[in-house]
């Protein structure tokens, strides 16, 4: 009997088995990827480096719905604005990848190239060499956090009827605007890159598009998984 022409197992489709059970449950296992591929546990061992190996399909997996023609845009805070509601979006997809992701070191070269891109954006501007992993990962502090609160209920907050303690709560929740999650991360990418502006030049910050350098907000921010790039 010959091979089959189309490969029972590879990479691509062990990491999109792996993808398809942390999305179902949150987690997986080698095992439980090999048995939905229909093959024995070692066999999937000859494609990866053990479950690190699977990890990071995963993350290459996600991460290739970010668009990364964002970190292209000039100027550099309209690249970063873009980038970062990209970033959100491709996570908000998927985020039981979050907390799985974040406990393991990256090193998927795809996903290396990306922040290499990143970093690159931040020196061409100006800022300093020392400053520009803090600024990335505070970014990403920024986007995964909200990347996991567009997974939470709209409404967070159960309050008791008619109760004096949580009067003004009330009113606020009952104030704010719909899209809470959407509408709370615009505020804090804005805020976020207006204090990095405070660490470059006058002549980096110049933009034709107003003090932002992002332009108008966009009517439909990143909040929608289906549209990876959100900007």
């Amino acid at each position: 009997m010959g091979r089959p022409r189309t490969p029972l197992l590879d990479r691509e489709r062990i990491g999109a088995t792996a993808l398809e059970l942390i999305d179902e449950q949150g987690e997986f296992s080698v095992p439980q990827v090999a048995r939905r591929l229909g093959v024995q546990t070692g066999s999937v061992y000859h494609h990866v480096d053990g479950r690190a190996g699977v990890i990071e399909l995963v993350r290459e997996r996600v991460s290739a719905s970010i668009d990364t023609a964002t970190l292209d845009l000039r100027p550099w805070d309209r690249a970063l604005t873009a980038w970062a509601r990209s970033y959100r979006a491709a996570f908000a997809a998927h985020p039981h990848t979050i907390p799985l992701l974040m406990t393991s070191p990256v090193r998927a070269p795809k996903v290396l190239a990306q922040y290499e891109h990143a970093v690159r954006l931040l020196l061409e501007t100006g800022f300093p060499v020392a400053r520009v992993m803090t600024v990335i990962t505070a970014l990403e502090n920024l986007v995964l956090g909200s990347a996991l609160d567009l997974a939470a209920p709209e409404t967070m907050w159960e309050l008791p009827q008619d109760s004096p303690e949580t009067t003004k709560l009330s009113e606020a929740l009952a104030a704010t605007p719909p899209r809470r999650a959407d509408t709370a991360f615009e505020l804090a990418l804005e805020a976020f890159v207006a204090h990095c502006r405070s660490h470059v030049g006058p002549s980096a910050n110049s933009s034709p598009s107003g003090p932002s350098g992002a332009g108008a907000p966009s009517s439909s921010p990143s909040g929608d998984p289906s549209s990876p790039s959100g900007a």
